[in-house]
């Protein structure tokens, strides 16, 4: 495993978090803007109609469908929508960008710029990283429950297709992934227009059924959700984990701030989702009153039961599902260089599919690694009502997870008055901890999947940050302060050669080991020698100004510090470009790279349980080369090779 130029991440220093609002010079760039959330933000959200009433009013979980209890869960979905994505979201969430960016690693990012760094990952930090576990959760499931929910609306047709439901969506899922490496900038222009189509769709769907009974509108009385629980006791409480499938894709909205700004995505919701899904939710209501509801087995697409738009429904809602899942597996590369990039993870492949956006990325690591799961969850569960029972955990999990960071972020950061601030806190983990209670109770019937992804994940980034960091000190301990090395006499009176030298490094004091063993070895130096360290902050990006310190240390030597945000992947030889106004002189041809591989022993005495220092070895032979991650022209490279006992 080379020795990785960035410093060992823990939590940052406090630096400027001012928002960096998105502009737009008209209407016209707004409603672009707007229109591009659709298909991205928006897809997750979109699709709950495929399954969510199904699951509360006709699935294995569900409730009879009498007027009474159709009113009842109307309600509960009206203002799960209301209060989750509505209040606690867009009214609030949304504020707490990270210059501009958004998602729960942003947002332990600003937790963190308010407290000061030590040993060990403060709780919020600790919570963040299980919450994260939790998305690459969701990014499996989505995919698999949103693809198989639309291909099933073919056995509203035909029982004839019953068997192919699950090849279909094998096939579609199979595809979805192969083509990621390719990128989304080509393909990404027209989601917005398709689940335009879509909510339009759901919207006219919706409002055919509610003309013909109208008193499902009476549900928006919040009395009936209350009569609901209240009637149903026990089982009303349990169908809760069936009614948060309407907000799954909450998170997405905060997530994807950074790509959009707050705005568009308010002016999408209420202009188009908010209204499509309400009517198609009704829709679906007045549907189960008007129809025996032992004839009813999938609600959204009996909607079209019997009429033209049936089959072309189920394409529709197809391509649907494939934006939705399309929008969870760009996350998940997006997460997973946030998570590299603040040390949490091994470094990855991350190849850029779009020269000019620089978030259109692919991680081959990440994306096969969720097309098999993916894939094994399909065929595992076969159907959308058998995944229903895992899908939620995740969900929840990370809502309460972002309420509490939210909280601290208002009290620490902002320093608002605490009153309300408690009160808030209060009213959010009231909402989310009693779904994420009741989705609990469906851990034996597949709940458990997303909790032990979340785990998997939270083990790994734990124990490769903790690794980093003692392999971090043993580093250090062993590196000679400047002065001492420059001068010794030793060192004046090595042969100086042509070129420039680049030594990686991760601290920015002292002479790295990989320094040490060159001159050992070689009993050579380079006329210019640049100590190279990388630092990644707590903001997603930061400014060309900014990027480069330089500091002279005499003898041709010079000591390089580059920061970088959490959402960029640093280029060396760009920055070494920079540094030319500096007296660096970094031509391409004789410029060298040194970077140091380290041979890791389980047979030190760090502080770390032995279990530990096996994964955190084995992450590290797996861990992808920097030559490629930091931009290194790989035939200017040369690793030295060191032992470190662990």
């Amino acid at each position: 495993m080379s020795e990785s130029p960035t410093a060992p991440a823990g939590p940052p220093k406090r630096i400027s978090t001012q928002s960096q609002a998105v502009h737009y010079t008209g209407k016209k760039e707004l409603a672009l803007v707007s229109l591009g959330a659709l298909g991205v933000v928006y897809g997750d959200i979109g699709t709950s109609p495929l399954y969510a009433m199904k699951e509360c009013l006709t699935g294995r979980h569900g409730v009879e469908a009498s007027h009474a209890n159709v009113l009842g869960v109307l309600s509960l979905v009206f203002w799960a929508l209301t209060l989750v994505v509505v209040v606690k979201y867009l009214t609030f969430v949304l504020r707490a960008d990270n210059k501009g960016e958004g998602g729960i690693q942003a947002l332990a990012a600003l937790v963190a710029s308010t407290r000061n760094g030590g040993r060990r990952l403060a709780l919020p930090i600790l919570a963040a990283l299980f919450g994260t576990g939790l998305l690459y959760g969701e990014g499996v499931l989505t995919p698999a429950i949103s693809v198989l929910g639309a291909v099933e609306g073919l056995n509203v047709a035909t029982t004839a297709f019953e068997e192919l439901v699950v090849p279909i969506a094998v096939v579609i899922l199979i595809a979805l992934f192969v083509v990621q490496r390719f990128g989304t900038h080509r393909i990404g222009a027209v989601f917005g227009w398709v689940m335009l189509v879509w909510f339009v769709a759901l919207g006219v769907a919706g409002a055919t059924w509610i003309v013909q009974a109208p008193e499902v509108l009476a549900a928006v009385d919040p009395r009936h959700a209350v009569d609901f629980l209240v009637h149903n006791r026990g089982r009303g409480f349990l169908l809760l984990g069936s009614v948060v499938l309407v907000i799954t894709g909450g998170e997405a909205l905060y997530a994807d701030m950074g790509h959009f700004g707050r705005v568009p995505i308010r002016l999408a919701w209420y202009a188009i989702v908010f209204p499509g899904l309400l009517l198609n939710y009704f829709g679906q209501g007045a549907l189960l009153l008007l129809m025996p509801s032992d004839t009813v087995t999938n609600p959204f697409f009996h909607m079209f039961k019997g009429g033209p738009f049936l089959y072309p429904m189920v394409v529709l809602a197809t391509m649907a599902a494939v934006i939705a899942s399309q929008a969870l597996v760009s996350g998940a590369f997006s997460l997973t260089r946030q998570a590299v990039q603040l040390g949490y993870a091994p470094r990855v492949t991350i190849v850029h599919t779009s020269a000019r956006a620089e978030g259109q990325i692919y991680v081959p690591e990440v994306n096969y690694l969720l097309m098999a799961a993916c894939l094994a969850v399909v065929v595992g569960f076969g159907s959308s009502s058998a995944l229903a029972g895992a899908y939620g955990v995740a969900v929840t999990g990370t809502m309460t997870i972002t309420s509490c960071l939210y909280f601290l972020v208002r009290k620490d950061l902002w320093q608002r008055p605490l009153l309300p601030s408690v009160l808030m806190l209060v009213l959010f983990l009231a909402i989310d901890l009693t779904f994420f209670s009741a989705t609990m109770t469906k851990l034996h019937h597949g709940g458990w999947l997303p909790l032990t992804i979340g785990v998997v994940v939270f083990v790994a980034m734990t124990t490769w940050w903790r690794g980093r960091r003692e392999v971090g000190q043993l580093i250090a301990g062993g590196a000679l302060p400047d002065e001492l090395f420059l001068d010794d006499p030793g060192t004046r009176e090595l042969h100086r050669v042509h070129g420039t030298a680049v030594f990686m490094t991760s601290s920015d004091r002292g002479i790295p080991n990989v320094l040490m063993h060159h001159v050992k070895h070689n009993q050579v130096l380079h006329e210019q020698v640049v100590l190279l360290s990388i630092k990644t902050e707590s903001v997603p990006w930061v400014s060309s100004a900014a990027a480069v310190a330089v500091r002279d240390l005499g003898h041709g030597f010079f000591r390089v510090v580059a920061r970088t945000g959490f959402m960029q992947t640093p280029s060396v030889p760009r920055l070494l470009a920079r540094c030319a106004v500096d007296g660096i002189r970094a031509e391409p041809m004789t410029t060298t790279y040194y970077l140091g591989r380290e041979t890791l022993l389980t047979s030190g005495h760090a502080p770390m349980a032995r279990w530990r220092k096996l994964l955190f070895t084995f992450l590290s032979r797996n861990a992808r080369p920097p030559t490629d991650f930091f931009g290194l022209p790989p035939g200017r490279v040369v690793e030295l090779g060191v032992q470190l006992e662990l």
